[in-house]
Order: structure tokens, then C-alpha cells, then sequence
């Protein structure tokens, strides 16, 4: 039995979940990003990110959660160095359903994961390690990362092996994307820890995992060191283990705690807050379209194929461009130029983030290769110009010469030029006329794939029906 608990950062925020501080605390010099509400003076009060409450309630939404009549905040007390309080504002449902959202889930290649609550809180700081070895290891805490909005997504244990997690958390992390209220691949924006026992054991919660990759061998070291256990008739503990990246194991770390140890106390300095009903639905309007129901119209109503239409939905930067490049007549042809030539080209963030490619590029290169001005292989030349320069497609093809050769005198020349260089070829072309595809890939070759395709193999064949 395999559990989940996912902390996502929302990271589109401007500020932190209780005070003014901002929430991207990234570009910040360590302990800059810091004030007294969000180190717990005294005599400080926290004051709650209401555009936190509204995006947490969108992610409750999206993942089919039922929300509460109203939200209640507690201190989860607990003493570590990355917690300047020596407590958390967090959520529990001591009280009835207090939390964002629960009894939510998620189908996964048909299997249903089901989604026991989510819950809003606050980031702790971040404990940086440094030193060669144990003895001479030190801890350095920065604390800009504390009240950073955090959402918590709790799973059942309904996951009956490690590929299952990897895939939800795949999917998970596109629907918090395309929400637009969190950007997964920043480094700390989305981490998860794992729940995992098998029958007749107790349950073991791995931490400090940093990818998903690395989440998926946890939990398949964990599952093997427990079967491995109860072999031998050692008890299985309950405990906290952390995975140790550099040893690919996992490694005990304390016994775990149970909801008793935290000592949890109704946040005197937060009143309850009342779900408008009709707040709600406003949230509701603002949503953006779900992948599943992108995918679904960009099959039906454009005729994508449905491996590209998932690609295409899944991924906002690439969805985006595509609704701003497209028209009715040319949804398929950007559609590909996008899936099969830009995803190689801008494959991370950082890349995206340098890119200068714009939907009118796409749009016009698109238009060049509809109207015979540019073969296929000149426009992915010209492509990466775009993402590199963001010149427009018309200059980069005048000024680079990537326009098709489409005059049969010139295109004869070359012909005659590529027969003489692959006389065997030739002769097989006329034995048999299938193999004349491989004389057309010669054409392309000499003129750096600018040849018109159509003229070419029209040419092609007059001539091997002469010799």
C-alpha cells in the first residue's frame, strides 16, 4: 500500500500566505525575504493571502474535491530550526471538513486514486548542509522560503506500485500548470513524500526526496527492504526514513509522529473563514479549460491525432502558443510544427524562458509552407532562428535563403549531378521505382532541404525513365 503526500508551492503568488514578504523568495539574497510576521516575533499578526485561499480552492476544484462551508487554521507544534515559530499554520479537520477541500480523486489508465484532503499552509525555511563529512557538517537555515503559500495534497493509499506514482505525479504536476497557480518545474515548487507498507507491516514515511525519478526508486527500495523484513521475521517499524540520494537507499530517521505529538491548537489569531457559495462558483468561471476537455476538442474539432492532442493539452507553454497561432484551416499544421520541431528546440524552462518565438511566428511560418514558399526541413531551420532571435519568418527566409527551389532548370542540374555521384542507385531506381526516394533524399541533401519535394520527385522520374 502506497500513499502520498504532495507539497506544492503557489508560486504565481505575489506574496506570502500571512504577511507582505514576497513568495518567490528564489531571487532573494538568504535571509533577505524576511519580516516579523513571517519570523513569529512577538506581538506580530498574521493576516491571510486571501488569493491563496481562491487558488488553493481551484486546485480542490480541479481534483474533484468537495469544499467546506469554512476554512479553519491551526498550529501544528513542532520545534526544528526551519521553523522560526516553533509551530505551523496549518489545517485539520478537527472541527468537520475545515480544510481547502476533500474525498476528491484522480483517474490514472483507469485505476481511481482517491484524494483524502488538501489543505493550506504555510512553507517552512529551507536547512542548507554543508561541511566534507558528519564531523564537520554544519546546518545553515534561510528562512525566505517561510510562509510561502503551501499546498497540501494528501492521497489514500491506493497506489499499488512505484510506475502508478510517477504517473500521477506527472499528471498532477500538467493540471497545477494548467491552473496556472503553480510552476512545478522550479527547484522546491513540488515535492512529495511517500507512505508506504505492505500487508502485515507498519506503515513508513520516506522523506526528502528530490525528484520525481528519485521518488519512485525510494519507494521500490523501501517495498523491497520491507518484503526483505518479513522474510526473515523482523518486525516491520513504524518510523521516518529519509532517502539517501548518494547511497540509493533509505536511512531511519526518527520514529514517526502521530497527530497527538503535534499538540494541535485552533489558531487564536485566525478567525474562521466563511465559504461564500457564490464566491466559489466565481472561482469556478475562472478556471481555465481542463487538459482532458483540450484534448478532447483539439481531436474532434480539429482532427489532431490523439497522441499529439495529449502532448499538446498537457503542457500550458505549448497549449497557449498553439490557441494564439492557430485558425480554423491551419490547427493541424501548427499543431505539428509545435509537437514534432518547437518541443525539441525548447525541450526546459530555462529555455522557454529565453525563447522569442511568439504565436505570429508560428502563424506565419506555417503560412510560408502552406503557400509553397518554404519546404518543411527550411522551416525547421528557420525555427530555431526564431526561438533564438525572434526575427519574423519572412526576413529570416529572404536574408538566409531558405526559400524552396522550385525552377526545374536548376533542379534538372542538380538531378543529373546526384545520377552521376549514385550511378547503382539510379540503376536500381529503374529496376525498381520504389527506390527512387532515396535519389529525392540526395536532392534535399545538396540543397540543404530546399528543394520542392513534388517537382523533384516529378523530375526524378522523367529522368530515370530515360536511362
Amino acid at each position: 500500500m502506497i500513499g502520498l503526500e504532495i507539497h506544492c508551492q503557489l508560486t504565481n503568488l505575489a506574496s506570502k500566505l500571512f504577511c507582505t514578504c514576497k513568495a518567490n523568495y528564489r531571487e532573494f539574497e538568504p535571509n533577505t525575504n524576511i519580516c516579523p510576521v513571517c519570523m513569529g516575533l512577538p506581538g506580530t499578526l498574521p493576516r491571510l493571502n486571501k488569493k491563496a485561499v481562491e487558488k488553493a480552492t481551484m486546485i480542490a476544484l480541479a481534483l474533484n474535491c468537495s469544499t467546506p462551508a469554512r476554512l479553519g487554521f491551526f498550529r501544528k507544534n513542532y520545534f526544528y530550526p526551519d521553523l522560526p515559530k516553533n509551530f505551523q499554520i496549518t489545517q485539520l479537520n478537527m472541527y468537520g471538513p475545515t480544510s481547502i477541500g476533500e474525498k476528491g480523486k484522480i483517474d490514472i489508465e483507469g485505476k481511481e486514486i482517491r484524494i483524502r484532503r488538501i489543505q493550506l499552509e504555510e512553507d517552512p525555511g529551507r536547512l542548507i548542509y554543508e561541511g566534507a563529512s558528519e564531523r564537520t557538517a554544519i546546518t545553515l537555515v534561510d528562512y525566505n522560503r517561510a510562509g510561502t503559500p503551501l499546498v497540501e495534497i494528501v492521497t489514500e493509499p491506493d497506489f499499488e506500485n512505484p510506475r502508478q506514482v510517477r504517473i500521477f505525479l506527472n499528471i498532477l504536476s500538467d493540471l497545477l500548470a494548467n491552473l496556472g497557480v503553480s510552476d512545478p518545474t522550479l527547484e522546491g515548487a513540488m515535492r512529495a513524500d511517500a507512505n508506504v507498507s505492505i500487508e502485515g507491516g507498519s506503515r513508513v514515511e520516506v522523506k526528502n526526496i528530490g525528484s520525481f525519478y528519485d521518488l519512485e526508486k525510494a519507494i521500490h527500495f523501501e517495498l523491497t527492504r520491507q518484503e526483505s523484513l518479513k522474510e526473515r521475521n523482523i518486525p516491520i517499524i513504524q518510523e521516518t526514513r529519509h532517502w539517501d540520494d548518494r547511497r540509493k537507499i533509505t536511512i531511519s530517521s526518527r520514529t514517526k509522529e502521530e497527530d497527538e505529538d503535534y499538540r494541535y491548537v485552533l489558531e487564536g489569531d485566525i478567525p474562521w473563514v466563511v465559504m461564500d457559495k457564490n464566491l466559489i462558483e466565481s472561482w469556478k468561471r475562472k478556471m481555465p479549460e481542463s487538459i482532458s476537455s483540450k484534448k478532447h476538442r483539439y481531436i474532434t474539432k480539429y482532427a489532431i491525432p490523439p497522441q499529439v492532442a495529449d502532448v499538446l493539452a498537457s503542457d500550458k507553454y505549448y497549449s497557449d502558443l498553439f490557441e494564439d497561432a492557430h485558425d480554423e484551416s491551419n490547427a493541424k499544421e501548427v499543431a505539428n510544427l509545435i509537437t514534432t520541431d518547437l518541443m525539441g528546440l525548447v525541450d526546459t524552462r530555462e529555455k522557454k524562458e529565453r525563447s522569442k518565438i511568439t504565436a505570429k511566428h508560428l502563424s506565419d511560418l506555417v503560412n510560408l509552407i502552406r503557400g509553397g514558399k518554404i519546404t518543411r526541413t527550411s522551416a525547421k531551420s528557420a525555427l530555431q532562428e526564431m526561438v533564438k532571435t525572434g526575427r519574423p519568418a519572412s526576413d529570416i527566409v529572404s536574408d538566409v535563403g531558405l526559400g524552396k527551389i522550385s525552377d526545374e532548370s536548376e533542379l534538372k542540374k542538380i538531378i543529373e549531378q546526384v545520377i552521376l555521384e549514385e550511378p547503382i542507385a539510379a540503376q536500381q531506381a529503374v529496376e525498381n521505382p520504389q527506390t527512387i526516394n532515396y535519389l529525392v533524399g540526395k536532392v534535399m541533401q545538396k540543397t540543404k532541404g530546399k528543394a520542392d519535394p513534388a517537382t523533384t520527385l516529378k523530375l526524378l522520374k522523367e529522368k530515370i525513365g530515360t536511362i
